[in-house]
């Protein structure tokens, strides 16, 4: 790892920690990002992009091992789903649970996706909790590429813009999101 990010994620931490918003890379776009279990700051969020708070925001952890922690009976397709998955994504699953409960759809279930993504996957291990993840726009507006395309807006409402990886010009994209219904049901949301 990068000698340069343990400062940056431990300042990233300490303000999620707090209570606060963040600003980060993830192992798709850049991301706004809170604890996941602290109501308060995931309602900040909400305020930060102009969005209803029915719309659901997904969570990202480090590890497979998690989303036991916050789904109540996870499907065994799931753990297939992860075990072959060569791009990131997210699987949205029913009966969420240890999250707080304005992050979750109206019917109860949560986008989780576990990050591989070598920053994101430190700053998730280190806060030893789920961290959401919505891309860094006004709801409504373009999902941006690269941190360059990220308003002064969004950079000016949170509390910390992470330093690494703010250079990188690479094509970033969303992650695929696949629904899991009762009985193993698959659903693709977004290939």
């Amino acid at each position: 790892m990068d000698k340069n990010w343990i400062e940056d994620i431990k300042k990233a931490c300490q303000v999620m920690q707090d209570g606060g918003v963040i600003l980060y890379p993830t192992d798709t776009i850049w991301g706004i990002g809170c604890d996941a279990t602290n109501e308060e700051a995931v309602r900040r969020v909400y305020e930060i992009k102009h969005r209803a708070d029915s719309k659901a925001m997904l969570v990202l952890v480090d590890s497979a091992v998690k989303v036991d922690f916050y789904v109540q009976d996870v499907p065994a397709v799931a753990w297939d789903l992860l075990d072959v998955a060569d791009k990131p994504l997210t699987i949205i699953y029913s009966g969420a649970r240890n999250l707080a409960s304005n992050l979750l759809a109206e019917d109860g279930s949560v986008g989780i996706r576990v990050t591989g993504e070598e920053f994101s996957k430190a700053l998730c291990f280190r806060f030893r909790k789920a961290i959401v993840s919505t891309s860094a726009n006004v709801s409504g507006q373009p999902s941006p590429r690269t941190f360059a395309e990220i308003s002064d807006e969004i950079k000016n409402a949170v509390d910390y813009v992470v330093e690494a990886r703010r250079t990188e010009a690479g094509p970033a994209r969303p992650s695929s999101i696949i629904k899991l219904g009762q009985g193993g049901e698959v659903k693709i949301i977004r290939p």
